[in-house]
């Protein structure tokens, strides 16, 4: 994984650099699709086949990918030829989280993770991230899902911090705890 990373990382970085002069949110929403599209085993199976040209390749990429860009950027579209060109479609998922990365690093922002044992809305959701915003200094972006194993409370993830308030969390300094 980390040699998809190093390889990636030089795409990441020029599109972003291309996208700087532009409509940021709209680069990273059309690296995202793309990414999503390049996931999928069919696009990998007419990829690899020897039959399909590049640039039914292409085409078939930019028609799968309802962003504007897709359609009307010229930039967009050698971004996904030369990509095509050089056997690298496997990368986009990876240059797509490098982006966003970017993205991020540039807005002062960080994606949270948050996983609750209960689906958290509205004004609850709403505290919970301005009292992690106060304690990181950065805006944050929540992702939330649901795990019934953590008993009871939260387990955040911002970068590479991790906030574990679970119960199942807590039994388990208690189990240790114990047994020390």
């Amino acid at each position: 994984m980390a040699e998809l990373a190093t390889i990636a990382r030089p795409y990441a970085e020029a599109l972003f650099r291309v996208a700087e002069t532009g409509d940021l949110a709209g680069w990273s929403t059309f690296v995202e699709e793309l990414a999503q599209v390049a996931r999928l085993p069919e696009v990998e199976s007419v990829a690899s086949n020897p039959k399909v040209g590049r640039q039914q390749i292409v085409d078939l990429l930019l028609a799968a990918v309802k962003s504007p860009l897709a359609q009307n950027n010229a930039q967009a579209k050698n971004f996904v030829g030369m990509l095509v060109e050089k056997h690298r479609l496997p990368l986009l998922p990876e240059i797509a989280v490098q982006f966003d990365e970017l993205k991020n690093a540039r807005e002062g922002a960080a994606d949270a993770h948050i996983v609750s044992a209960f689906p958290l809305e509205g004004e609850q959701l709403n505290d919970l991230i301005a009292s992690l915003e106060r304690k990181s200094q950065r805006k944050l972006k929540p992702i939330v899902s649901v795990d019934q194993s953590l008993i009871g409370g939260v387990r955040v993830t911002v970068g590479d911090e991790v906030l574990d308030t679970s119960v199942r969390a807590r039994l388990a300094r208690m189990q240790t705890a114990l047994t020390a």
